[in-house]
């Protein structure tokens, strides 16, 4: 395996060192193959909102792993959890499951492109929408990690059609759409990939309106904030509704699944009841459904989650912020709901050229001076840390390690 891994934030090349390989996982904790068990703030990079290995999620995935592990054929189960997407995310009118985040935008690009007739697409600098081609532009996330945010081996025919823009600057996005040949912009409406940037007030309505005017989609990408930032995801929390959504991680439950979806004429682009071809043998996958079902019925069923992840996150906030003045450490801790990115160096990051200037080894020294004390976090300054329901009881005991790890960064 190239680097030893199956995918490159994992070989911990950001941060230095030799990687833990994971034994098992049980509610807020991974244990390591060396019998080290650490507080996980990684959650699956965002798939895990309970805890790892849930109880109720296991059992769903037991019971539909007895009655066969793929079909290629459709099922009733297959439904019901497109009738919950629906009613927790209102936007997505009709919808098609995929198996993976860039499966899922990829096929949103797609649809966009037949809907309108134009070729092009918007994009900003440092969101990630997965590793198709025509996205690795100033992708952010692990590429910016390896130092390469631009990768070989796409063409540049690929690329000609991306436009790109500053995130929170509408506008440098109406320049970009001024050629008049995009099809859609495609935002991450929380920017999750160069740590966590939220949306200054009033940007996602910026782009709603400059999209109608200018005869674009607005596709959202959700693969990491839906039901993440808040129960609808980032559309429900910020109030703006997009064309098009993609979504992963939770959706899954922890399990390879995915879904893009909108509007009901614009899906119904897709084959077969359109000419707009996308398909994919594991597409609906039994396994991953039971698990997303057994996630999105827990959401729910269970009203008060988000208040509680709330809870959680502004406390770490604050404990961070307050940490870092009192280290005298320069730079800022920034949030939205369940997903958290401690920034050294800029004071306020709101678009990729802010979030470049990090002091990216001393983030390493934070990264292992926290492991040494028992947290897991994710191995990238360029990442998020997720919270899951299960942080709760352990919330003041990973926040003192952080403290710590704070003040040791020097």
């Amino acid at each position: 395996m190239p680097g030893g891994v199956n995918s490159p934030v994992r070989a911990f090349k950001a941060v230095g060192g030799t990687p833990p390989f994971v034994a098992s996982a049980s509610g807020p904790h991974i244990t390591t193959i060396d019998g080290d068990v650490l507080i996980d703030f990684i959650a699956s990079w965002g798939a895990l909102i309970l805890g790892h290995a849930e109880p109720s999620i296991v059992a769903a995935v037991e019971e539909a792993a007895r009655r066969g592990t793929s079909f290629g054929m459709p099922t009733t189960h297959e439904v019901e959890l497109a009738e919950l997407i629906t009613e927790l995310v209102p936007s997505l009118e009709v919808m098609r499951m995929v198996s993976s985040g860039t499966e899922a935008t990829a096929s949103a690009i797609r649809v966009a492109r037949a809907a309108t007739g134009k070729p092009g697409i918007v994009k900003f600098e440092g969101c990630y929408h997965g590793h198709a081609d025509p996205f690795l532009v100033k992708a952010g996330s692990g590429a910016a990690s390896m130092g390469e945010p631009d990768s070989p081996g796409v063409p540049a025919a690929t690329v000609a059609d991306t436009y790109l823009a500053r995130f929170n600057d509408l506008e440098s996005v109406e320049r970009a759409l001024g050629q008049g040949t995009a099809a859609a912009v495609i935002v991450e409406p929380v920017a999750g990939n160069m740590g966590v940037v939220p949306p200054v007030a009033g940007f996602l309505q910026g782009l709603r309106d400059l999209c109608d005017q200018r005869r674009a989609l607005l596709i959202f990408d959700e693969v990491m904030t839906g039901f993440r930032v808040a129960r609808g995801g980032a559309q429900e929390r910020y109030g703006v509704t997009p064309d098009l959504t993609c979504l992963g991680k939770v959706v899954g439950g922890g399990t390879p699944a995915a879904v893009y979806g909108g509007r009901a004429e614009l899906m119904r682009k897709v084959a077969p009841d359109g000419p707009v071809y996308q398909a994919g043998t594991l597409a609906g996958n039994p396994l991953a459904v039971a698990a997303g079902f057994a996630t999105l019925r827990y959401i729910t069923e269970n009203p008060g989650l988000y208040d509680e992840l709330e809870n959680m996150g502004a406390d770490l906030e604050a404990r961070l912020t307050q940490a870092m003045k009192e280290y005298n450490v320069a730079g800022s801790v920034q949030r939205a709901g369940a997903m958290l990115t401690l920034f050294f160096g800029p004071t306020e990051v709101r678009s990729w050229d802010e979030a470049s200037t990090v002091d990216r080894d001393r983030f390493g020294r934070f990264f292992h001076a926290a492991y040494q004390g028992g947290v897991l976090l994710p191995p990238s300054p360029f990442e998020a840390l997720f919270l899951m329901r299960a942080h709760g009881p352990l919330i003041d005991q990973a926040g003192e390690v952080l403290v710590t790890a704070i003040g040791e960064t020097g």
